[in-house]
């Protein structure tokens, strides 16, 4: 599975007005009180799940996000076992009848088996457990992430998920997905104009820019680029900050994040979890998974779902788990931290804890104690906690203007032409390094001088000559295709994980996104070209005219861009940086063979290679700039001058029109690009 990439919230300017406003009262173990939205009826009162909710005849306030009251069922999830498909229907027929499976066990694996809990505005959940266990996935279905295979309900204001709700849920990944060349600042500002709606002018913007930066304590590092890989940026904790305000700028109702303390000391995870809560003060609601989080962590957490092989065994309020455990007579027997001791209760590790001397005689056909003590908690679960979370789920019913509020339809907060200027400016922000990178200055240099040294000052005065000039127009035909298709075939590859991010929080139009990534990398693509040309054509001896000069530019520019639109199909098709840069090598390969250079008498039932060559139609449209069939040349031989069109050189290549080769190479551009989108349409699938 692939790991889900983020939704976004919209502002709540554009709901309706409500008949009552909301406020929340709540409290935890550090005393806080928060009493900024409103409700009408206790939601959930007992000793496990605690909302109290008041109604006031007010509208909403429009600095805060909708509250959004989650309820979730008997949530159930499966996969597809890929080991028990096998080729060989024997094996698999034995397989099955010695493992005595059903057909559905066989074909699928659960990986959550029947959760239930509910939270409210201002609480933070914590969804914690030993690794595959199932907190991811059900964060995920929990988001709308994974909506296939899903069983049980889900309700958001008790309304089913919709992509009016999708907008209204903010997705942290574990994986800080963020552009590596752009500044904090710059990531957060591209973020809000073009999420936040358009009844906010840049100054208000710009001022909601602000206020996340200073809310999330990043002043010292806004103008420091994010960093990766090799090139040094911020800290992990500054990066995992940005990623939370790169979704609360648009103020989400449902704030979802996976392992956000994954990586950072002790201080940093710290302080993200005051961050937190202070979110959560604001009315929105915050579900979190967490692995083994401090103590002082652990209680800022308002309530706990405790998973273990995708089965609960606990959930209500953090701060009552180790009294519920010890009603269960289960005590550690040394000071220990309680998220150690719930991943041991988990993972049925007993060790250093007390436990009921009852649980062993009551499975006496399990061997395995941890086995028992897993059993033993999902049975207590199932009998003492889900009844009453089941109860409070129909007792209480989320008020009417809520759920009317969080079905209003958003549609796009930009046009399309708005979104592209916005979204080309990041673009070229982002790759501006690349494009205009010291190295391939000094390739496109070191290149043009080499070739124009080995060719200097070459002529058409005899076959010989001319043949080795035909030569050097073929080598740039090969040279630009490969740098361009190559330079474009690994673009959406290395981009895919943030594209899909953004476009699951429906951010931009993918179609926006595909002219911006074309258009800004044609620049490259125009300037190292043109940057080669100027040196190599007076170098090399050809035809000193401006027309001729600039005619042969135009072609060169031509192959270049048609190459790039090939390189943004092969990786746009396979969207993986291995395979498209194989893809892309046996494609050129075949276009190098079918050039016309190599091999100019194909055989008739190959012949069909070359017309899918648009190296074959530059190549020719090179040559007929270049020369004239009536031009003289071989003039010293014993023959005496013969026109051009005579060498066999040019057997195969008529040196009049040109037109065509024109028409076919700039069809070929148009439609490499089109494949290309529509298979990005297909592979960016969200």
């Amino acid at each position: 599975m692939e790991i889900g990439i983020e939704d976004e919230m919209v502002d709540m300017s554009t709901s309706p007005p409500s008949n009552g406003s909301m406020k929340i009262a709540r409290s935890n173990d550090f005393g806080h009180n928060n009493k900024e939205f409103m409700s009408k009826e206790t939601y959930l009162r007992n000793r496990y799940s605690e909302i109290d909710i008041e109604v006031d005849d007010s509208i909403f306030n429009q600095n805060h996000p909708l509250p959004i009251f989650l309820k979730f069922e008997d949530v159930e999830y499966k996969v597809r076992n890929s080991q028990s498909i096998s080729n060989n229907p024997v094996k698999a027929m034995v397989s099955k009848v010695a493992t005595q499976h059903t057909v559905e066990e066989d074909r699928y694996k659960r990986i959550l088996k029947g959760i239930t809990g509910s939270i409210g505005p201002g609480e933070i959940l914590a969804l914690m457990g030993p690794s595959g266990s199932g907190k991811t996935t059900l964060l995920r279905v929990i988001g709308g992430r994974l909506l296939d295979n899903v069983k049980g309900k889900i309700t958001y204001n008790d309304v089913k998920y919709t992509p009016s709700v999708k907008r209204r849920i903010g997705f942290v990944t574990q994986e800080d997905v963020l552009f590596p060349q752009l500044t904090v600042e710059e990531t957060l500002v591209f973020s809000a104009f073009l999420r936040l709606p358009t009844n906010m002018n840049k100054q208000q913007k710009y001022a909601k820019v602000e206020t996340t930066v200073k809310e999330l304590g990043l002043e010292r590092c806004r103008h420091t680029k994010i960093g990766g890989g090799f090139l040094k940026g911020i800290s992990g904790g500054e990066r995992k900050r940005t990623s939370i305000g790169y979704e609360i700028l648009v103020d989400p109702s449902l704030l979802l994040l996976d392992e956000p303390t994954s990586g950072l000391d002790s201080t940093s995870a710290n302080k993200l979890l005051v961050t937190l809560q202070g979110l959560a003060k604001a009315g929105r609601t915050i579900i979190t998974t967490i692995h083994q989080p401090s103590s002082r962590i652990f209680h800022m957490f308002d309530k706990l779902l405790l998973i273990s092989e995708g089965y609960p065994i606990y959930y209500g309020a953090a701060r009552e788990t180790m009294e519920y455990f010890s009603s269960l007579r289960f005590s550690p027997e040394i000071a220990m931290n309680p998220a150690e001791f719930l991943l041991d209760m988990a993972t049925g590790e007993v060790n250093d804890i007390s436990v009921p001397t009852d649980i062993f005689e009551d499975q006496e056909s399990t061997h395995d104690p941890s086995e028992a003590v897993i059993k033993y908690l999902q049975l207590k679960y199932k009998t003492l906690l889900e009844p009453k979370e089941k109860e409070n789920h129909r007792g209480v019913n989320t008020p009417e203007h809520l759920q009317v509020a969080i079905q209003v339809k958003k549609e796009w907060t930009l046009s399309w032409l708005d979104q592209f200027v916005i979204l080309s400016k990041r673009t070229y922000r982002a790759r501006c390094k690349d494009y205009f990178d010291k190295l391939r200055l000094v390739q496109a240099l070191g290149v043009a001088l080499l070739l124009g040294l080995l060719w200097w000052k070459s002529s058409t005065n005899t076959e010989a000559q001319l043949r080795d000039q035909v030569g050097l127009a073929f080598y740039i035909c090969i040279f630009w295709t490969s740098s361009c298709i190559f330079g474009a075939v690994y673009v959406f590859p290395f981009e895919k994980y943030y594209l899909i991010k953004e476009r699951k929080a429906d951010m931009y139009r993918l179609s926006v996104y595909y002219v911006c990534s074309t258009l800004c990398d044609m620049v490259a693509h125009v300037f190292y070209p043109t940057f080669f040309m100027i040196i190599v054509y007076f170098m090399a001896g050809f035809k000193r005219t401006v027309a001729c000069f600039f005619l042969t530019l135009f072609v060169v520019l031509l192959i270049a861009i048609t190459s790039q639109g090939a390189g943004e199909l092969f990786g746009a098709a396979v969207m993986s940086i291995k395979r498209a840069g194989m893809a892309a090598s046996l494609v050129l390969m075949l276009f190098l063979l079918t050039g016309g250079y190599y091999v100019q008498h194909i055989p008739k039932f190959m012949q069909w290679l070359k017309y899918l060559s648009f190296m074959y139609y530059g190549f020719r449209l090179l040559l007929k700039v270049q020369y004239s069939g009536d031009e003289l040349y071989d003039c010293e031989s014993k023959g005496g001058c013969r026109p051009l069109q005579s060498s066999p050189t040019f057997d195969t290549v008529n040196l009049k029109g040109g037109l065509k080769e024109v028409w076919v190479m700039v069809a070929m551009a148009i439609c490499f690009r089109l494949l290309a989108y529509f298979c990005l349409r297909r592979r960016i699938d969200v």
